[in-house]
């Protein structure tokens, strides 16, 4: 057989995998929606059988790994730094709640993260929320899809149909009492059935079935959200207490800081306690972030005098610059110079021990087992009229299967199998656990069930290698699925991306 795969992708590369090349394929990209289509008529199964049997193994020795540190993404469990915010008026039961990845949220008096469902335009038509709008999350019982994703039509049958789901069932509205009143930017939006809900910012608030604890954020996430992904849920929190021209944006690994114009910030060793020692030489490549003549000192901010004689901005008594060389915003590259850093807010947590750090053949970096293999997370949001995410073992597991094996749970675990972890292995993040899984439907297992599988989970997801992957550094199965990956499929857990403009993955 001789096939030439001409599919879409993000990244437009021969795949190096000698299943492959003995199944006489080339692959110029991981395909489409349409051409896996045509692979499906092609004999996805044997297709797939090829490349898990033909890929040879890495081995602990082939990996040459670097392990995650809390010097460059993370911090150690031990830091006690967090973001600092801006307080405001809040109303009875409303709390602020610290983050693991996002920073502090609202919560309410359970301590469960408020989110918000801002209106989005997907394909054929807009869902969500309109700011100062009635809330569009209704007890409706979903049975269908509605149609908005081409190329699908409306009225295909959800695969939870016959189990009386509703919006408002995994997203409970955060409810004010009669008598409620509006406080600052907290205001309320009345329901079709006459009761109150909280609004912040003109957005009704909502909870997530899926938060357990006060913390947890598995409903959303703050990073920057777009194409394809369908309409997201996003946590609401305060502001960041940060001075004038600088942003705090959400990254894969913590907060990131950032100018104005999403110019990354850096520190540098060579510096003093609130003294700056970047002279001469130094200033090439590096700028001090200049202070305002009527800036004042700010928690952890704080006003210095740099040697040339500008004011310049220190945050927890290190002296801040731009990267004279940073070409594009949210970058990472000044970091790559020794002694200098990246600026963060708050960092997660380092991950647990058994995983690295690869350089990505696309350019950038991803997190890997200890074999040197790249990390996947699996993303999936249903096209109901309530776009629920059915990326997490709770959620029916048919469009997984079906987009990792052809509906044959065995195919997906040999193209995707599941990082396993020691039943009783412990994490120093909250943001990765040891799930226990039944294999062979994708769902958590029961107590004391025969074939239980115990693997690694981020943000109670599961994570996966890819069998195609056959060197460190390799994300053959990057966007493999429907529209790239982003509404039914798997992305690598990229932590920095040069080729898509450092954007962060949600």
């Amino acid at each position: 057989m001789s096939l030439v795969l001409e599919c879409s992708t993000r990244r437009f590369k021969k795949s190096k995998s000698p299943a492959f090349r003995a199944a006489g394929i080339t692959l110029l990209g991981l395909c489409s929606p349409l051409n896996l289509r045509k692979l499906v008529r092609m004999n996805l199964t044997n297709f797939l059988t090829v490349v898990v049997t033909s890929a040879s193994m890495l081995s602990a020795a082939s990996a040459e790994s670097e392990v995650p540190s809390d010097s460059k993404y993370w911090q150690s469990a031990a830091s006690t730094e967090q973001e600092a915010y801006l307080e405001e008026k809040l109303p009875p039961g409303i709390q602020v709640v610290a983050t693991a990845l996002d920073g502090p949220v609202y919560a309410d008096a359970q301590g469960r993260t408020l989110y918000k469902w801002p209106v989005s335009a997907l394909r054929n038509g807009s869902l969500g929320d309109r700011a100062f709008g009635p809330s569009n999350c209704t007890e409706e019982v979903l049975r269908t899809e509605v149609g908005f994703m081409s190329p699908y039509p409306a009225g295909l049958l959800l695969p939870y149909a016959d189990e009386s789901v509703s919006c408002v069932q995994a997203w409970p509205p955060v409810l004010a009492s009669a008598d409620a009143v509006e406080v600052g930017k907290w205001s309320l939006a009345e329901r079709a059935d006459g009761t109150k809900q909280w609004a912040y910012d003109g957005f009704p608030l909502y909870a997530s079935n899926l938060d357990k604890k006060p913390g947890d954020v598995l409903g959303g996430t703050k990073i920057s959200s777009g194409g394809d992904g369908g309409v997201v849920r996003v946590p609401v929190g305060p502001l960041p207490d940060i001075p004038p021209g600088f942003k705090v944006l959400t990254s894969s690994t913590g907060r990131l800081l950032v100018n104005d114009e999403e110019y990354s910030i850096y520190t540098w060793d060579g510096d003093e306690a609130n003294t700056s020692n970047c002279v001469q030489e130094c200033l090439h490549s590096w700028t001090p972030v200049r202070a305002p003549q009527i800036a004042a000192d700010n928690g952890d901010w704080a006003i210095i005098k740099h040697p040339s004689g500008i004011n310049q901005w220190a945050f927890r008594t290190k002296p801040l610059y731009t990267h004279n060389y940073d070409t594009r915003s949210r970058s990472f590259a000044g970091s790559d110079v020794q002694g200098w850093h990246n600026v963060y807010t708050q960092r997660a947590v380092t991950p647990p021990a058994e995983f690295t750090v690869q350089d990505a053949d696309f350019g950038g970096q991803v997190l890997a087992d200890s074999r040197g293999k790249t990390v996947y997370l699996y993303n999936c949001r249903d096209d109901s009229v309530a776009q629920l995410a059915c990326d997490h073992p709770d959620a029916a597991q048919d469009y997984r299967l079906a987009i990792c094996g052809n509906g044959d749970p065995e195919v997906c675990r040999e193209t995707f199998p599941y990082i396993v972890a020691d039943a009783d292995a412990q994490s120093d993040s909250s943001l990765w656990s040891v799930m226990a899984i039944n294999p062979n439907t994708g769902r958590r297992a029961e107590a004391g069930e025969e074939g239980t599988l115990h693997v690694w989970a981020y943000r109670q997801r599961p994570v996966y290698t890819y069998a195609g992957d056959q060197e460190p550094g390799d994300t053959d199965a990057d966007a493999f699925g429907e529209f790239y990956g982003t509404r039914n499929g798997y992305k690598a857990f990229v932590l920095r991306d040069i080729y898509s403009n450092y954007a962060f993955r949600r």
